[in-house]
This record gives C-alpha cells, sequence and structure tokens, in this order.
C-alpha cells in the first residue's frame, strides 16, 4: 500500500491478520501513475510499483514511535505560529 497517514493503522491490522505489509513512500508510486489521479490510476500505480523488486519499502512503525511523531508534530506547528504571531505582532507595531 501507498504511504499515508492511515497506512501506518491499516499496515498493522492487516499484519495482525497475517498478511505481510509492504508500505511505499508516495514519491515511489508518483511514476507508475500513468493518467488523472483517482482510486483506479492510483491502485495501478500502486501495484506496478509494488510489483518491482527493487522496491524500498517503509517500515511500521509501533504506537510508541507515531505517538512521538505526533508530538513532534505538534511542537512544531506551535512553533510555527509563535513565529507568526511574533511577526504580525512586529508588522503591526511599525
Amino acid at each position: 500500500m501507498e504511504a499515508c497517514p492511515g497506512s501506518q493503522f491499516w499496515g498493522r491490522r492487516f499484519h495482525q491478520a497475517g498478511h505481510t505489509v509492504r508500505i511505499i513512500p508516495a514519491q515511489f508510486v508518483k511514476p507508475y501513475l500513468k493518467s488523472n489521479k483517482n482510486d483506479f490510476n492510483d491502485a495501478q500505480a500502486i501495484a506496478e510499483a509494488a510489483s518491482r523488486g527493487s522496491m524500498r519499502c517503509v517500515p511500521l512503525k509501533s504506537t510508541d514511535q507515531l505517538e512521538l511523531q505526533a508530538l513532534h508534530r505538534v511542537r512544531q506547528r506551535c512553533i510555527i505560529e509563535r513565529t507568526a504571531v511574533v511577526n504580525q505582532m512586529r508588522a503591526l507595531l511599525l
């Protein structure tokens, strides 16, 4: 499957059901997309990319890793918002 926010959840579910999960980064699937982006064309591109023997895959992350990643993203967003507010205040005071 193609890497996306929900792929880690579904990957863990499929792994628990006994399937072998391979998550492919989106940038590696994009070259195999033949025309406009829709579900059918995406599925074809993912299948084509997965059939390549040398395709690099993303490992499944544990829930601890996902929680830490979410914490870092929230922190980064707070930093960006703080910088935006400081810049807005500086512009208004000028």
